[in-house]
């Protein structure tokens, strides 16, 4: 049953007071909610754009209904109530959070608020810092007389965690402060991060261990710095950029500019992005170039830190509710990121598709790290202009694989060149055929393709196919694996190699003497095998049950169809006779011929094909189908349940005496044989006045 759609949220200017209550109740519970996930355990469920849409609706809510703002709403509390794991710690000055902007339009009304409340003349222009917003937790850490004596997280903006311990394992912060005039009391602030390097190797390292992966950098960086374990954090690459301060006996500087530059002089790593503006246009300028060079920025950023230079206009500014009036942070667009393409990949699907991936320099999008993107097909390359070092634009939505929006033709190398996609298999050079009225470029290479034998063997030993009783999908994979089946003619080989390894099937687990036996004698009653099974069997496009008895029926041996598909691949097809007799037979047209030709131009297929029947004891021939019984060419459908023979008994029949068997009832359809409890098939039948006969009526037409 299809789930219902969300129904739409009632606009804020449509609720009522009574709405706007339930409304408000329900988004305090739902942000506090991910305010535990992301400040406490470090694994947030919904991206940083879902949780802002949240914030921001419980904002204009409480900004329509000002009377309904409490001291639980949202807009009155910063972060979440520290974990219990940790001692607590009370920051002599809360640590606040910033208010966002999402748009151009936000970053000038924050200059124009800032004018209004410092009633500047309009032009009067004044200094903003911008500097990159680091995607990190935040770090509060007291200095008295220049020794380092506790570290603690932001917790809820009052009261943090006491990570004293595991912050000494960080090298980027001093355990004792340098240069002149350092505070009696002097407490520094910044962020937490990981280098995406660094990540990825820890993940990478994680992975192996068969430990919890991280969703990014941020996450990383949390987790490892509030682990109960000290080993744990010291063993972490944790970095710390400084770009603020709380308590502080004496201010050294008077400008945030200066005073970061102090922090610098005093043994801390600061930002070298930070730069100073001087207009709203400056400002944007900085984040457009921000936003560009994200990518090539060896740590996250989610986007830029704008503040009002002057302390003492800091001062006059002051808070509003949770967010200081004279800072903004300017987010990047939810879901999209700038990257560098480094590289076009062809990847091979298991059915020999070659879908083309963009290998990127790491970038974090919607709240994971993304290194590759679907590019789609060769047609989407061409149309897009993709190139290998392009600059680019790459979007996410939910968990849908990133793909590639456009490309920055301005940051385009001057050697770039157009990408030309391969007519070739990468993983086997087998050759690469894309049909006629289709996007997808696939590999010839069924037999032989390590990227598609897994599939390839699936289908090889499916009910339609050999049918080998005890090898199914997972003995296959299994098999695979352990490199005892690589390909069909492994299969017919396994006993006699079996009998030469140290470890034999009969030692794996799951497996005995017993099973064994049996797995081998149901190998042995498939050394003989019909015509149109082993057809079906070599898993060529196109060519499913039906198709394949077509073909057996008219080549009637083994010998006779392989010589008639190598000689209606050579040369051009006007002419060749091999090839117009192919596409001769009823219900095999070019598309199919030109399948079964590429099957067989790849000499490697026929090699393997050929060394399959080397090890089979016989392909029976088919039965030539009969065109002179009451049914032959006649269009037969079998439904319901039948009690004088199995469905494939009556297929087999049908086929035998010249008829073609179908699944769907149409106009076309001569007669629909109709056995217990038949359903749609027959009402539709009765619908189109097709012949409906009963099973014994159906035996007598047929001849018994």
């Amino acid at each position: 049953m299809a789930a219902k759609p969300k129904k739409a949220p009632i606009a804020v200017d449509q609720l009522t007071k009574a709405q706007a209550k339930v409304e408000l109740t329900r988004l305090a519970l739902e942000i506090a909610m991910h305010d535990e996930r992301y400040y406490q355990k470090d694994a947030p469920t919904i991206s940083d754009a879902d949780y802002d849409a949240l914030r921001q609706r419980s904002d204009a809510i409480e900004a329509r209904f000002t009377d309904l703002v409490t001291a639980e709403s949202p807009s009155q509390k910063v972060g979440t109530q520290p974990s219990r794991a940790f001692a607590k710690v009370q920051h002599a000055v809360p640590m606040l959070s910033l208010g966002n902007a999402f748009s151009d339009e936000d970053v000038t009304d924050f200059i124009a608020r800032v004018r209004r409340f410092l009633n500047l003349p309009a032009d009067e222009s004044f200094a903003v810092v911008a500097e990159p917003k680091i995607d990190g937790l935040s770090l509060s850490l007291r200095y008295v007389d220049g020794e380092l004596v506790t570290a603690a997280t932001r917790g809820d903006g009052f009261e943090g965690e006491d990570v004293t311990a595991n912050v000494r394992t960080i090298k980027d912060v001093p355990h004792k402060l340098i240069g002149h005039k350092i505070p009696a009391i002097c407490e520094v602030r910044g962020e937490v991060y990981m280098m995406r390097e660094d990540f990825l190797a820890l993940n990478r390292k994680q992975e192996k261990a068969g430990e919890t992966v991280f969703a990014n950098p941020r996450n990383s960086a949390a987790g490892s710095l509030r682990q109960k374990n000290v080993a744990i954090t010291a063993s972490r690459p944790l970095k710390f950029f400084a770009y603020a301060w709380g308590e502080m006996s004496e201010m050294p500087k008077t400008t945030q500019f200066m005073m970061v530059e102090w922090l610098g002089g005093a043994g801390f790593v600061v930002n070298q992005l930070m730069t100073l503006c001087h207009s709203v246009d400056e400002l944007i300028a900085f984040y457009r170039k921000i936003e560009t060079e994200r990518a090539s920025l060896p740590y996250d950023i989610d986007g830029v830190v704008y503040k009002v230079d002057r302390l003492d206009w800091q001062q006059r500014l002051g808070f509003v509710s949770r967010s200081p009036r004279w800072a903004i942070a300017h987010k990047f667009a939810a879901e999209q990121a700038t990257t560098v393409l480094e590289k076009i990949d062809i990847q091979v699907g298991r059915t020999g598709s070659l879908t083309p991936v963009a290998r990127l320099a790491p970038v974090t999008v919607g709240g994971v790290v993304v290194q590759n993107a679907t590019l789609h097909n060769e047609d989407e390359i061409a149309r897009k202009d993709i190139r290998e070092g392009d600059t680019v634009i790459i979007q996410r939505a939910g968990d849908v694989i990133p793909q590639v929006v456009s490309v920055a033709l301005d940051k385009r190398p001057k050697n770039s060149k157009p990408y030309s996609f391969p007519h070739t298999c990468p993983v086997c050079g087998s050759h690469a055929v894309r049909e006629e009225g289709e996007v997808v470029r696939r590999c010839v290479g069924t037999f032989i393709c390590p990227a598609q034998a897994v599939e390839r063997l699936r289908h090889f030993v499916s009910r339609l196919a050999f049918d080998i009783d005890g090898l199914g999908e997972k003995q296959i994979q299994e098999f695979y694996d352990e490199g005892r089946v690589m390909s069909p003619v492994d299969i017919f080989t396994l006993r006699q190699r079996d009998s030469r390894l140290q470890k034999k099937l009969a030692d794996r687990e799951g497996y005995g003497e017993v099973s064994t036996r049996n797995l081998f004698e149901a190998i042995e009653a498939r050394r003989t095998i019909p015509l149109h099974r082993f057809i079906f069997a070599l898993g060529i496009r196109h060519i499913g049950e039906g198709n394949a008895k077509l073909l057996a029926r008219h080549y009637h041996t083994i010998e006779r169809f392989r010589e008639a598909m190598v000689d209606a691949g050579k040369g051009a097809h006007d002419g060749n006779e091999a090839y117009q007799e192919l596409t001769s037979i009823e219900g095999i047209g070019p598309i199919v011929a030109d399948a079964i030709v590429e099957f067989f131009a790849e000499k490697r297929n026929v090699g393997a094909m050929n060394d399959l029947l080397d090890e089979l004891s016989e392909v029976l021939p088919a039965e030539k189908a009969r065109s002179d019984s009451a049914v032959a060419g006649k269009t037969v459908v079998f439904t319901g349940s039948l009690t004088k023979f199995t469905r494939d008994e009556a297929k087999a029949q049908a086929e035998r005496l010249g008829a073609k068997v179908s699944g769907s009832v149409s106009r076309k359809t001569d007669y629909v044989v109709a056995g217990e409890e038949a359903g749609s098939k027959l009402t539709k039948a009765k619908e189109l006045g097709v012949a409906v006969l009963t099973e014994d009526e159906w035996l007598a037409l047929a001849g018994g």
